[in-house]
């Protein structure tokens, strides 16, 4: 009876704390997170591939036509956020500033646009707020599920003339045509919460196409990172009954296969309990997996936990590779070799934060190893 008390009190408190992830986004108004959208990109339709310059500037990909922000010969990072609920009312997207999420007032993406990077997001935010999480993650997959792609408009409102493709394809598709002409060396997905899936899936798609001929190989991403991954629990009735981490899981073996490098960083438990999703742990064993521990957020504050990642991830691009303990191996990072990536995926080690976790900068970060 004791044992089922706390199971419960456990259970209702993950519901509680997966509620507010929806809140990572931060937000739009003068007071919180700098938005550089105007409200046409809220009040009609508006989703695809997004480049970035200097002090936040952007120019969305058109298939044919010049972007100022966008190098055919640069290495390059694309981003996809994850779920967003509530978002559109504030008119708010992601634009590499968090600092109304607890991080320091800064551009994230600065240091990579310095060093000659292209810088990109995928938004598809619109489609992506809804109430339940499964009903955004279900658009991930397919484009019947049960909200279909419906999209809404600030007013709360939503609207049911959306594309007739799924959101990955949608980021396909996006993809496909804004890198047709690339010639650089280095590409790189990151994928946050629910938009793991999308980086999962988007690089699959791209796989499927590379291997059909209908895309160039050299299109195949090099490097996907997956922050704070988010997976809900249970099988999927437009995935034959499968669950979407186990769907995802498969993919990400093919992909290893095929060269791709994966890594991962937790910094929530938006997935590390099993009450709030699926651990999956079957996916972060066969990559490059890392356990940050933002202990200057409280132990309830899931959501700033949970965005973390993010500005974790980009900015750690800025400092030397965390240094392990008892080693002189460099842990994982945005800044870390792709050639040290694929060693920490085939080790039977993850990494876990082992001294830096009070400080919001990663410069001071050290892991340690533990058996995965």
């Amino acid at each position: 009876m004791k044992k089922t008390l706390i199971s419960s009190m456990i259970f209702l408190v993950s519901v509680m704390m997966l509620s507010s992830i929806s809140f990572a986004g931060g937000d739009g108004s003068p007071d919180g997170n700098p938005s550089p959208f105007t409200s046409s990109v809220f009040e009609n339709l508006d989703y695809g591939l997004y480049w970035f310059g200097d002090n936040y500037k952007n120019q969305k990909a058109e298939n044919g036509k010049y972007n100022r922000y966008f190098n055919p010969s640069a290495p390059t990072v694309i981003y996809v956020h994850g779920w967003e609920k509530g978002t559109t009312k504030r008119m708010f997207r992601e634009a590499f500033n968090y600092k109304a999420n607890g991080a320091p007032d800064m551009n994230f993406s600065q240091t990579w646009l310095n060093d000659g990077w292209n810088v990109g997001v995928f938004y598809w935010n619109q489609m992506s707020d809804e109430n339940e999480v499964k009903d955004a993650e279900a658009k991930i997959w397919t484009p019947d599920g049960p909200k279909q792609m419906r999209w809404r408009r600030p007013n709360g409102k939503y609207q049911y003339n959306g594309p007739n493709a799924c959101a990955s394809v949608l980021f396909y598709q996006a993809y496909r045509d804004a890198m047709k002409n690339y010639t650089g060396d280095e590409i790189r997905i990151v994928g946050h919460s629910l938009g793991n899936q999308m980086a999962v899936c988007m690089t699959q798609l791209v796989k499927q196409a590379k291997d059909s001929g209908q895309i160039a190989s050299h299109l195949l991403p090099d490097r996907v990172a997956l922050l704070d991954p988010y997976y809900s629990k249970g099988g999927k009735d437009y995935l034959d009954g499968q669950w979407t981490g186990e769907v995802a899981r498969g993919y990400v073996s093919g992909l290893i296969a095929d060269g791709v490098l994966f890594e991962v960083y937790r910094t929530s438990g938006a997935s590390s309990t099993g009450f709030i999703g699926d651990t999956n742990s079957g996916l972060t064993d066969m990559t490059a997996f890392t356990e940050l521990k933002p202990w200057y957020f409280g132990w309830f504050d899931l959501a700033n936990k949970h965005i973390s990642a993010v500005w974790h991830y980009f900015w750690s691009y800025s400092f030397s590779p965390p240094s392990i303990k008892n080693s002189y191996d460099n842990g994982a990072s945005a800044i870390t070799s792709d050639e040290r990536i694929a060693e920490l995926m085939q080790s039977s080690k993850k990494l876990v934060h082992d001294q830096g976790a009070w400080t919001k900068t990663p410069e001071d970060d050290r892991m340690k190893y533990v058996k995965k």
